[in-house]
């Protein structure tokens, strides 16, 4: 098994610390992982991107063309990778802030509000969480408890205060991805 994923919006999203998130779930539950972040000199409001690829196997190289899945964080991120997924991989939409459809009919799109979701919960800036519940509903190479853990275990002190609100705000995003027929 070997899965690659960009997530890709603007600085400020949780991107890098989404893929990150993924990186330390894969590597304490065994897997060999990859993670390449990448951004624009304006950090906070410019584009951010991450590569993260896990595997069972050793990786042979860090770099992806055509990912199996990406998650797109905002409209830019949509119009860059909606073309680069591979057939029937998987292609996550924030349909809080995207409201383009994809025309793509040979993968997967799930759309989650995770804007809306986070908000719920007490803050937009968890709505990454919400992409990553959504993106495992759809492909369950890691589980949500592994993410929980790599949660418990990463998340900034200053942030504590709202690991379960992050832990919410991934569930509500899975269900919203098990709920939805895929386009």
């Amino acid at each position: 098994m070997q899965t690659s994923i960009v997530i890709s919006g603007f600085g400020g999203q949780g991107v890098l610390f989404a893929g990150q998130l993924l990186a330390y779930a894969g590597m304490d539950n065994g897997y060999h992982v990859t993670w390449i972040p990448s951004y624009g000199p304006e950090m906070r409001g410019g584009t951010a991107n991450c590569t993260v690829i896990i595997s069972d196997e050793a990786i042979g190289a860090p770099l992806v063309n055509k990912p199996d899945i990406a998650v797109a964080l905002n409209l830019p991120s949509f119009e860059k990778y909606e073309g680069l997924v591979k057939p029937d991989g998987l292609f996550v939409i924030n349909s809080s802030i995207v409201t383009a459809v994809a025309d793509r009919t040979d993968v997967d799109v799930v759309y989650v509000p995770a804007n809306a979701i986070a908000e719920k919960q007490g803050s937009t800036k968890m709505m990454n969480m919400a992409t990553l519940g959504a993106m495992l509903a759809k492909r369950p190479f890691l589980t949500l408890d592994a993410i929980k853990q790599a949660l418990r275990d990463h998340l900034p002190a200053s942030k504590a205060k709202l690991l379960n609100a992050n832990f919410r705000v991934l569930e509500l995003g899975y269900e919203a991805a098990q709920q939805e027929t895929v386009a």
